[in-house]
């Protein structure tokens, strides 16, 4: 069995809660079920689409999570790579609508998406219990759109699939989309017309260096102040009060209340004091910040056979130990030894 750490308390008293050594409670889990992926978008990956990291059974990823709400959290957003292609995935979502939180509610469930595949599969995950879908989708221009996904035919699959998800009550529907200075930067606006358009709430998201390429620079990044000029020079935005501490989205709706536009900015104004997520990668490592240098394998000592008591301690311990913030920008920072698609958005 583990010991716990002197320096982690938590684990000591065997609080059945999970706060880091900076006072966050942590109750935000992301479980990447698959690092592969129908695209190749640019910013993303310059490999094939295959897996580079092992997956494991949708009954050992369910037993983890269920180690996590047992500590106290509340959300579990399934990502991937794309989610979507794992066999498996409706049955792991009854399961997980079944939990229940140590409040006595049912779990926040959501799924991050490419869409391609939502449009047969958005009413099954509906029924399943999921509660909501975000779907990644980086331009409202066809040609644009494909250019970066780099698959054919892929933009009408993913407006289909919005707009299936959407009537399927999966919702809020959330769009969220990486902008990159020269690749799709003109698309801010239009944007802001598809969210009004086709009520969904589109994200802008800063980008950030977790490419498997060395695209990433401080000037390719379009920061939130620009972004937020640039729509309302067309159309007068009205900022929102947040509705927690950790949202890490800066939202804003339209002077006649119909649309809302979220900018998530973790470049140009870092959100880490609020943080409230640990991830689970595909191959069941913890990762306790995007940027992370380390990981934790806890599906190795589950494969040992640790029992529960063990690796709720282990999950503890490590989260205590979750990093003040990332550095992104400053001398001497290090990329994470994944890019996104093998963590899990």
């Amino acid at each position: 069995m583990a010991v716990a750490s002197p320096i982690a308390p938590a684990a000591e008293a065997k609080v059945r809660c999970l706060t880091d050594s900076h006072g966050r409670v942590i109750h935000d889990l992301r479980v990447s079920i698959t690092d592969r992926c129908n695209y190749k978008c640019v910013y993303c990956r310059t490999g094939e689409f295959g897996a580079q990291y092992p997956e494991l059974g949708i009954e050992e990823y369910l037993r983890l999570i269920k180690l996590f709400v047992n500590l106290g959290i509340e959300k579990v957003r399934i990502t991937g790579g794309e989610p979507l292609l794992r066999q498996g995935l409706v049955e792991l979502i009854e399961e997980l609508a079944r939990l229940k939180t140590l409040k006595g509610d049912p779990l926040d469930l959501a799924l991050t998406t490419n869409g391609h595949l939502l449009g047969k599969l958005a009413h099954p995950l509906k029924a399943a219990g999921l509660n909501r879908v975000t779907v990644s989708m980086d331009a409202v221009d066809a040609p644009t759109f494909e250019r970066i996904t780099r698959v054919p035919g892929s933009f009408k699959k993913v407006v289909a699939g919005v707009r299936t998800a959407r009537d399927a009550g999966l919702t809020p529907l959330k769009i969220n989309c990486v902008l990159l200075r020269g690749f799709n930067d003109n698309e801010i606006e239009g944007f802001a017309r598809f969210a009004r358009e086709e009520n969904v709430v589109v994200r802008f998201i800063e980008f950030m260096p977790l490419e498997e390429g060395r695209l990433w620079t401080p000037e390719i990044v379009v920061p939130l102040a620009e972004i937020v000029d640039r729509i309302g020079r067309a159309m007068t935005l009205v900022p929102m009060a947040p509705r927690e501490a950790s949202e890490t989205a800066r939202r804003y709706t339209f002077a006649d209340g119909v649309g809302e536009i979220g900018i998530i900015a973790p470049v140009s104004q870092a959100f880490c004091g609020a943080c409230s997520r640990v991830r689970l990668t595909s191959d069941g490592k913890i990762r306790t910040c995007l940027f992370s240098q380390v990981e934790h394998d806890l599906y190795g000592r589950m494969r040992a056979g640790e029992d529960e008591a063990s690796l709720s301690d282990y999950i503890v311990q490590t989260i205590y130990g979750k990093e003040a913030r990332h550095h992104i920008g400053e001398p001497g920072f290090l990329k994470p030894s994944r890019s996104m698609v093998h963590i899990g958005g």
